[in-house]
């Protein structure tokens, strides 16, 4: 692969493009497609979307270096569909002209969502592809021909084996989320797949961050691809207000039904690191009166839908999540991402935050942390380049350093802070007073060794 071109950019800023005021009617869009973007009131392209569909409809090859919710999924939708419905030669029976790949089933129906409602004036017909259902509704729509497959992997890569589809008629492949994809070990799958493929094609790769493995994926895949990258890697965007509290483990279901206690907190979202503790604390929601749905990789996919469908709806304010739903889902009006449980990778905190500050919305991220969990916050921290700011009493051996404010303001040294008070409650959060607890069995414990 040849170097990757970078278009515009600033300079001492690696890989970020000087954008001019662009509409999608100046990037060389269908009117089909034009109708359907005004129908949906998208009538300004984000910066991904300004930068990818003129070289995408040129047929360059693109790397594609982006945070959650940038507008990745146009960016790469509404040029294939372009492209598609300018040939007339449609799809034959089990061979599809273009495969779009995602890490989850989730993602793959969002994108399923997307080209439909780009592409309901175009007469192309697409199909999402995935485990954990029956083949058969599949395998039906294969046969009887499609324009566009968006699969995972796996289930792909079995239905190739047994004959229900030919790759072989490709003309662009696109790779979405593809570190995650390889986080979960699809990437021997992803390597099967693409060997199935004519090596004449346009080929995309979309990622949040760019490791080692990925940069060889690419490297294997892409042809003197156009490189773009709308914000430094795995950096949140500054939109997103961040703080954490210190408590410990068994304070922390208390603390979540309090500060949920705020009106403010109307849709949100929890991380867990376990599908256990994500059914746990829905449930423990759910007695409190508190409306919850969990969702992870155990659930069915009827179940997973369900409770997506909920959580959109507003019938529930509490979505508990696995880092299953870390990527991919789009959810608007997320007002807050709460880390139950801190994740052991540092990126995988930016990937749950980013469920927030959507769509140029603002949003806020609360974390909570156990002394067991406190090299994971410095991870965290040591990626961001930047302290979270601390809500209620920070631990004693907690150094002080420059963090950024709790609004978003960046100052100098951390304050510190009067422990939050839930509203209208007159008492400190269960964090503050677990803390004090904390101190004083230090204290005590100290005062023993002395005498």
């Amino acid at each position: 692969m040849g170097r990757p071109e970078t278009e515009g950019a600033v300079p001492g800023l690696k890989g970020l493009l000087i954008l001019k005021s662009e509409t999608f009617s100046t990037l060389g869009l269908a009117e089909p497609l034009l109708r359907a973007l005004n129908a949906r009131n998208h009538t300004q392209p984000t910066p991904i979307q300004a930068q990818a569909i003129p070289a995408l409809l040129k047929g360059r090859d693109m790397l594609g270096i982006a945070q959650t919710g940038t507008g990745k999924t146009g960016a790469f939708a509404l040029p294939i569909l372009q492209a598609l419905s300018s040939r007339p030669n449609h799809a034959k029976g089990r061979s599809p002209r273009a495969l779009i790949l995602a890490p989850t089933r989730e993602l793959a129906i969002q994108i399923g969502d997307e080209l439909r409602a780009y592409g309901k004036r175009l007469p192309l017909r697409h199909s999402v592809i995935f485990g954990g259902v029956g083949q058969k509704p599949q395998t039906d729509a294969l046969a009887r021909g499609l324009d566009i497959v968006v699969a995972t992997p796996g289930r792909l890569l079995d239905l190739l084996q047994q004959g229900h589809v030919r790759l072989d008629a490709i003309t662009h492949l696109v790779l979405d989320e593809a570190d995650r994809m390889l986080d979960m070990g699809f990437v021997r799958d992803v390597r099967k797949i693409v060997a199935a493929l004519p090596p004449r094609r346009q080929s995309l790769l979309f990622s949040a961050t760019m490791p080692a493995e990925v940069a060889r994926l690419a490297g294997e895949l892409l042809k003197d691809p156009l490189r773009v990258e709308v914000a430094p890697q795995s950096t949140p965007v500054e939109r997103i207000d961040q703080s954490v509290y210190h408590v410990a483990s068994g304070g922390k279901l208390a603390l979540l039904a309090d500060i949920l206690a705020d009106p403010a907190f109307a849709r949100v979202i929890v991380f867990s690191r376990t599908k256990h503790r994500a059914n746990r604390v829905a449930e423990q929601l759910e007695k409190r009166g508190i409306g919850a749905e969990a969702i992870h990789g155990n659930k069915s996919q009827s179940a997973r839908q369900r409770a997506l469908a909920r959580f959109r709806s507003g019938e529930v304010g509490v979505l508990v999540a696995t880092d299953i739903a870390a990527r991919g889902i789009d959810i608007e009006g997320v007002t807050h991402v709460v880390n139950f449980e801190l994740p052991n990778e540092p990126e995988s905190y930016v990937h749950r935050i980013g469920r927030t500050a959507r769509a140029g919305a603002a949003g806020a991220a609360v974390a909570f942390c156990d002394p067991a969990e406190r090299s994971y916050l410095r991870d965290i921290e040591r990626l961001m380049g930047q302290r979270l700011a601390v809500i209620g009493n920070a631990p004693d051996d907690l150094e002080e350093v420059p963090q950024q404010g709790p609004r978003g303001h960046r100052g100098g040294a951390a304050k510190k802070q009067r422990p939050h008070r839930a509203r209208g409650r007159g008492k400190p959060h269960p964090a503050a007073a677990q803390n004090r607890n904390d101190q004083r069995r230090r204290r005590a414990r100290g005062e023993k060794k002395a005498a």
